[in-house]
């Protein structure tokens, strides 16, 4: 935590920016519909299921700015755009993407379990 504290502002920290990198639902889903290799938008959607066209653009545009994704057009007709993970989506993928999965997999059942009773207990009340 020693950026965040170097810097005096914890918001201002490279820790917020990394896990900004999870705010947004679909972000990691896209990531990992890309693992196994360049994908063009119709098989990203198709791989994914349950996401609208508008939000899947959008997805792709913050992983562009990122630098977690890249697009690559080729010179075809019709012309064929493929979206592949950098070095660095890569990096988040093997990573903490990776230790998250591991970490879900050994406290999920509790983690669901404490939102049932958060629910029980909000609904209660």
């Amino acid at each position: 935590m020693s950026d965040c504290e170097d810097h005096g502002f914890v918001a201002d920290c490279r820790l917020r920016a990394a896990t900004d990198l999870f705010a947004h639902t679909w972000d990691p889903v896209v990531l990992t519909a890309l693992r196994k290799g360049p994908r063009r938008r119709r098989e990203l959607r198709a791989a994914i299921g349950g996401i609208s066209d508008k939000v899947l653009t959008e997805a792709l545009r913050r992983l562009l700015a990122n630098g977690l994704i890249d697009r690559r057009a080729h010179a075809e007709a019709p012309p064929r755009v493929e979206y592949h993970l950098t070095p660095l989506g890569q990096s988040l993928i093997d990573g903490p993407m990776a230790a998250l999965g591991r970490w879900t997999i050994e406290h999920g059942d509790e983690l669901l379990d404490a939102q049932e009773r958060a629910a029980r207990t909000a609904t209660a009340n």
